[in-house]
């Protein structure tokens, strides 16, 4: 049988990425004794950090969509405000007054308004 004899160029060049990687840190030789405690206050805090950066995404993503939604809710009690106030604006015109009491009975006055002076008594 013949023996296969493609090698990819990975495989020509010393291997994959990370085995490049371990070869030029010599990550190996750091962790032949065990961890090393004294970078434990490091790795500590860069979890910590890591931990809250997170948790910091997360809150202003959470405050980003109660902003919006919000905002959609102003959005609609301005609609409904404006609405609101032109049907009280027209329903204010003294036209629309006198339809509206018309209904009761009671009819708009066609002559104008007098002016009623009193004399004083001195």
């Amino acid at each position: 049988m013949s023996e296969n004899s493609y090698k990819s160029k990975d495989q020509k060049r010393g291997g994959s990425l990370f085995n490049r990687i371990d070869n030029l840190m010599h990550i190996d030789a750091a962790f032949e004794n065990g961890i090393p405690v004294r970078y434990m206050p490091y790795v500590l805090f860069i979890a910590a950090m890591g931990i809250f950066y997170i948790g910091n995404s997360h809150y202003a993503e959470r405050n980003v969509r109660k902003i919006d939604k919000l905002e959609r809710q102003v959005e609609d009690l301005r609609a409904d405000y404006t609405t609101l106030k032109a049907n009280y604006m027209f329903a204010g015109k003294q036209s629309e007054v006198a339809k509206s009491v018309a209904k009761l009975g009671i009819k708009e006055s066609l002559r104008p308004p007098e002016k009623v002076i009193v004399k004083s008594e001195h």
